[in-house]
């Protein structure tokens, strides 16, 4: 690669999200994008590089970016990821480290109850936590189905485990935990609660520890009334850890389970496993919808990679506790929400995030034109020819060189008054209140989301925040119920922060990497060219970088590129790797190193251990590939209508349009490589 780099062409004055180099310089032309949905198809390419299976014909002619929206990218980073994303724990018995617990899901209880009910019960959590005098049960309705029965069970239990449901069918009635109340009597509310949500998550050999506690008398009675209510589940033990004693409680690997019916215990050991075709909604919208039609969860919903929203797309999912035969009884509700479902079938596990080789991409560009073409320059036989020359010099540049492989701007919330990188900054410097207000940034709209979100930074009332909240907003609705209850200072924001799963608090950290690492990506780029530099890090090993067990990512070998190996051109630009920012990188040991610190320190994390223990996240970082190449791409120009805006003429009722299909690694964009096709922005 000797060609020099190109600027991209910018939106009026406006800065983009995506650093404005190419790898690059043909010309490039300007075409519409998703003009309609079939524009824009996504087909998930399994572990062993085989297309889903689909049960139908897939159509050709579309386009897609594997993630659109902001909250459904994929958030296992790339092929070389390494280390946990969770917490760091310890799996020493009595150590005070505690293992996470599984996230809170993003069951709507207004949906699953109605406002007024969830209201009522809101109110009765309320006066228990207050310790004022309350009913002794509170009544949720009745519930004639048995699956819809089930469903308030899970989603009462899981948001507030320290209730008992209990069902005189119909009807079903919330009452207090005694234990709950007997062991808030001896430690503090919030400790009871996390014990109750830990007892209830019942993860095998996992510990809690409660805070430290120097009395040796109430400790002898916190033990006795464990041993007594839960002995058969968990053992304690005190230990002492710089000069002070808590008490740890561990999860027996053979704890006697919670009762469960015949029926409960048939369906627990089920698994279905399903394509799911979707138009025009998020993967996370489409499983709430599914899960509460269903009766489960949506943690129950396992899937290999989250898709984009503005577009046809074709999954693998898996579904627990959920028969294939009671799948397609459902299947015709769902068709009506815009999904369909094929190749239903049993299967012995779920699926696994990240289990996905990547994705194929069909996409259509209509109304081509050359830049600054025009009307009159895009008429007749030359302007076609001129076209296809242009079409002809891009696709086969980015066929045979690649593209920077930039996260999209679908990672940081195209369009948005606050971009998600600036909420992960704010999270990584553990400002919480901040994290919220800006999480909370209205759009420049009077939409009722937006009018939700003013409202809360006007008033700092989440109450009537709450309210005007659409329900198909669960994030936010999980968020203003916490602070309504928690309230809206530091310890507030932190619990509405641990009301989100952990899936969805890890991403605007991660978003707030992506950006370093694109601006670290045009940085190389443009002060160090096209050359492999002494100093670089590259990616050594041959072969597949995956292992076969379940898309779990193994350890690259990281070399540093001496300057023997620079002047005798031993590695290519293609083995380049770039850091992502974490506490388990190495950074290349030239001139980016210090470009890392600069930036890191401009940003006040010059100190940041990049984890965030109060929200139980942990980013250690991981390498992503400084160019990316789209595998077995064919392209066709044909004739198509015009896109929207464009002037239809008499004598031409069809522009001249380009199918583009292809397949990119797993978190690789096809916007980003669109634009490089094209020379400006998708």
């Amino acid at each position: 690669m000797t060609e020099s780099l190109v600027k991209v062409i910018m939106k009026g004055d406006e800065p983009v999200n995506v650093p404005a180099y190419f790898i690059s310089k043909h010309e490039g032309f300007i075409g519409s994008i998703k003009t309609f949905i079939e524009d824009f198809v996504v087909t998930e390419i399994d572990i062993n590089g085989q297309k889903v299976k689909t049960g139908q014909a897939v159509q050709t002619a579309g386009c897609t970016s594997s993630e659109e929206n902001q909250t459904n990218t994929e958030l296992k980073e790339n092929l070389y990821c390494s280390g946990s994303q969770d917490a760091d724990v310890s799996s020493d018995w009595g150590s005070g480290s505690d293992t996470p617990l599984p996230a809170l899901g993003s069951f709507d209880l207004d949906v699953i109850l109605g406002p007024s009910v969830s209201e009522d019960l809101e109110q009765f959590v309320m006066t228990l936590r207050e310790k004022r005098p309350s009913g002794p049960e509170l009544s949720l309705g009745s519930f004639s189905d048995k699956h819809q029965r089930a469903n308030v069970h899970r989603a009462v239990r899981h948001r507030f485990p320290f209730l008992l449901t209990v069902t005189i069918q119909p009807e079903i009635r919330v009452r207090e935990d005694p234990d709950y109340r007997e062991l808030a009597r001896l430690v503090r509310e919030e400790e009871a609660e996390d014990f109750f949500r830990f007892i209830d998550a019942k993860v095998r050999g996992s510990s809690y520890t409660f805070g430290p506690d120097d009395s040796k008398e109430h400790r002898t009675a916190v033990h006795h009334f464990l041993n007594r209510r839960f002995g058969k589940l968990v053992e304690t033990k005190s230990f002492s850890s710089q000069g002070r004693t808590s008490i740890s409680v561990r999860l027996r690997e053979h704890g006697k389970p919670k009762k469960r019916t015949a029926e409960e215990r048939k369906e627990e050991d089920i698994y279905t496993a399903f394509t799911l075709r979707k138009e025009n909604l998020e993967t996370l919208e489409a499983i709430s919808y599914m899960a509460a039609t269903l009766g489960v969860l949506p943690s129950d919903f396992t899937y290999a990679g989250i898709k984009d929203k503005r577009a046809v797309t074709y999954q693998s999912m898996v579904v627990k506790k959920v028969s294939p035969q009671r799948l397609k009884e459902k299947a015709a509700e769902f068709e009506k929400r815009g999904m369909r479902l094929s190749q239903i079938r049993s299967v012995n596990e779920p699926l696994k995030l990240g289990r996905l080789r990547g994705n194929h991409f069909d996409l259509v560009v209509r109304n081509l034109r050359p830049h600054g073409a025009s009307d009159e320059s895009l008429s007749g036989a030359d302007g076609d020819t001129r076209l296809a020359a242009l079409v002809k010099e891009a696709v086969e540049n980015v066929k045979r060189r690649g593209f920077v492989n930039y996260y999209g701007p679908q990672r940081f919330g195209s369009g948005q008054s606050v971009l998600s990188d600036r909420v992960g900054l704010a999270l990584l410097k553990e400002d919480m209140v901040n994290a919220v207000r800006l999480f909370f940034s209205p759009e420049d709209s009077d939409d009722p989301h937006s009018l939700a979100k003013r409202h809360f930074l006007q008033t700092d009332n989440p109450k009537e925040s709450l309210a005007l909240m659409p329900l198909s907003k669960p994030r936010e609705r999980l968020m203003l119920r916490a602070l309504n209850r928690y309230g809206t200072g530091p310890d507030g924001c932190v619990q509405a922060w641990l009301s989100l799963p952990h899936s969805i608090r890890v991403f605007y950290p991660h978003a707030y990497c992506s950006r370093v690492w694109n601006d670290a990506a045009a940085h190389r780029l443009s002060a160090m060219g096209l050359g492999v530099r002494q100093g670089d890090l590259v990616w050594t090993q041959t072969g597949q970088n995956r292992t076969e067990d379940a898309g779990e990512i193994i350890s690259p070998q990281i070399h540093v590129v001496t300057r023997e190996e620079e002047q005798a051109g031993v590695y290519a630009l293609e083995q380049v790797l770039l850091p992502m920012p974490g506490n388990s990188v190495k950074y290349p040991e030239n001139a980016m190193r210090a470009w890392y610190q600069e930036r890191l320190a401009g940003d006040g994390l010059a100190e940041s251990r990049f984890r965030v223990s109060s929200l139980k996240l942990n980013l250690p970082g991981c390498y992503r590939p400084l160019l990316a190449v789209p595998h077995n791409l064919s392209y066709q120009l044909h004739r198509a209508a015009c896109g929207h805006g464009a002037k239809k003429q008499e004598s031409d009722p069809e522009s001249l349009a380009l199918s583009l299909n292809f397949d990119l690694d797993s978190s690789c964009y096809a916007t980003i490589c669109l634009r490089e096709i094209m020379k400006c922005e998708t």
